[in-house]
């Protein structure tokens, strides 16, 4: 009997007129790892929502949902609250009390277990999840990936048979990310959890899947194993294509030209790995030569922008505080004016506190930062940003001190939602949006500011891979309007497919730029995945149009 059954399910929002859910039927197995993908608004977290009693959103729904044969609607609410658990894209949303132990007990508790089973469950997750040197602490104090890390533990301590996530690292960085999705598949492969989870960092989750989920506009377009769904959505031309690893679209491109595919023992195995992509490399190009070979290949040539210089930063030092070490140590670095200049780097090595040093946000202790023009700058957190109740007047506001009439601010907000494509979102509150959304409407806020430098940290957190396209095309218009554009990223594919320049930041400093051909070959593991896999045959080859292209 499959664990989720979901038949003929169609919903539609109270307002709406169009089916958010539009006749969906599948069913999922027990201890199956299920990934859900597409383009934000296409009906990924409606569905989730669905499979959980008391998560189901207000509208009017036909078909049924099954859980282990019982419709969701009258399974008992104690078996609803144990079996199916439930985390949500924004950590804050889902804590309760003050304290991480309490936070730990608090579902058992509400489940009403005796003291001894609530004191072993919380140790034992605890230990599992590694939590005993935060287990006192204050919920308060805990970074966005604890936080998350925190909602699994006290979701597992109520012992799910199957564990649904909505974007769930859409509000951490790329290496709380990457802990978190890795624990999640240890639950499933270690206690046989069944998992469905909706995610856009495809490129790690993809392997971890046994199947994958593609919706577009309320329906399910594809459902297969990883392996197939690349060819499937090649073939299909579909635009879900663009957000697949990098192995798996080379791979795709490479044999709808012609190349031999990958087949095992008589069967086609398409690639989702780098290691697998290496060995279907090695297969039909023959084992790479000890000497790196030399590669044509380079279809967009960038050279370092030359012109007037609207950021330098010379021998700049800066400490938070007497006793803690400088966070910027000798930085040096400019930036020319029209560029998108991308900085790269771990976590603390100096890359956020550098833009609020530009925008004048904290005073650098010596060196000096010169800028020349207006700046604006998009924080981490597109929160900060927010002080309406609506994304329309979210957007108003920034324009409430430009001297233009009421019809030009309505006619450029609204080209600003379309832009954004939140147009659908206009009367929502900003703190109901996802994580992406969220980015989006901060981005347009400080866009309509019509600012000469732009300072963006983490633009793409968040974001689908269709909107990353879109956020490409809108930065190179702005470059080509004379806006300089400094952006602080994790996001390396982003970085090596559309910056002028890139530079990598170290111990409070910058170590090295240069275009990103420069930057990213050779590089072993500070590199795009699309490099890792194809560098011994074509080391100049960075993204993986330009591996496909080298291919064929």
């Amino acid at each position: 009997m499959a664990v989720i059954e979901v038949k003929n399910l169609k919903f539609i929002y109270p307002t709406q007129s169009a089916p958010a859910i539009d006749d969906i039927s599948f069913s999922v197995e027990e201890s199956e790892f299920i990934v859900v993908c597409g383009k934000s608004g296409c009906g990924k977290s409606t569905l989730l929502r669905h499979l959980k009693k008391n998560m189901m959103p207000y509208g009017v729904m036909e078909g049924e949902v099954l859980f282990e044969g019982t419709d969701l609607k009258i399974l008992d609410d104690r078996e609803s609250a144990s079996a199916i658990g439930f985390v949500q894209q924004n950590p804050d949303n889902q804590l309760v009390t003050d304290k991480v132990w309490h936070e730990l007990a608090f579902g058992l508790e509400s489940l009403g277990l005796d003291n001894q089973t609530i004191k072993r469950r919380v140790a034992e997750m605890a230990s599992y999840f590694d939590i005993q040197t935060w287990f006192r602490q204050d919920v308060a104090s805990l970074s966005g990936g604890q936080k998350q890390l925190l909602n699994l533990a006290s979701i597992m301590a109520m012992q799910p048979r199957v564990l649904i996530l909505d974007e769930p690292t859409s509000q951490l960085d790329p290496i709380a990310a990457s802990e978190f999705l890795r624990t999640v598949y240890k639950i499933n492969r270690d206690l046989g959890v069944t998992v469905i989870i909706s995610e856009h960092r495809l490129e790690e989750l993809i392997p971890m899947a046994d199947r994958i989920m593609v919706m577009d506009k309320g329906r399910i377009v594809a459902l297969d194993s990883p392996r197939n769904i690349g060819t499937f959505l090649e073939e299909g031309n579909h635009p879900m294509f663009y957000g697949l690893p990098g192995v798996m679209k080379i791979y795709a491109k490479a044999v709808k030209k012609g190349l031999k595919p990958n087949v095992i023992d008589g069967e086609e195995l398409a690639p989702i790995t780098i290691r697998e992509g290496r060995l279907w490399l090695e297969k039909i190009l023959g084992k790479p030569s000890r000497t790196i070979p030399e590669t044509a290949k380079d279809n967009a040539p960038k050279t370092e922008p030359e012109g007037e210089t609207v950021i330098k930063a010379k021998d700049v030092f800066y400490r938070y505080s007497k006793d803690s070490g400088d966070v910027l140590r000798d930085l040096n670095f400019d930036m020319k004016k029209g560029e998108l200049l991308c900085i790269l780097g771990g976590n603390g090595s100096g890359k956020s506190t550098t833009l609020k040093a530009i925008s004048s946000l904290i005073k650098p202790q010596r060196g000096k930062i010169e800028v020349k023009g207006r700046q604006a700058m998009l924080p981490q957190n597109p929160q900060a940003l927010f002080t309406e109740i609506t994304c329309e007047e979210e957007l108003l506001e920034a324009l409430h001190y430009t001297k233009i009439s009421d019809k030009e601010k309505v006619d450029a907000v609204n080209d600003m939602l379309e832009l954004m494509e939140i147009s659908h979102l206009r009367k929502s509150h900003p703190y109901d949006l996802s994580g992406g959304e969220q980015q989006r409407l901060a981005l347009g806020k400080i866009l309509l500011l019509k600012p000469e430098i732009l300072l963006l940290d983490e633009p793409t957190k968040g974001l689908d891979p269709f909107f990353k396209l879109t956020l490409a095309e809108i930065l190179h218009k702005l470059n080509r309007d004379g806006v300089s554009i400094l952006m602080v990223s994790h996001d390396i594919e982003f970085c090596a497919e559309f910056a002028d320049r890139c530079a990598m930041f170290f111990d409070g400093g910058v170590i090295s730029t240069g275009t990103p051909h420069e930057f990213f070959e050779g590089n072993s593991f500070y590199t795009t995945s699309s490099n890792r896999m194809a560098r011994q045959w074509f080391p100049r080859a960075i993204t993986w149009e330009e591996v496909a292209a080298c291919l064929t």
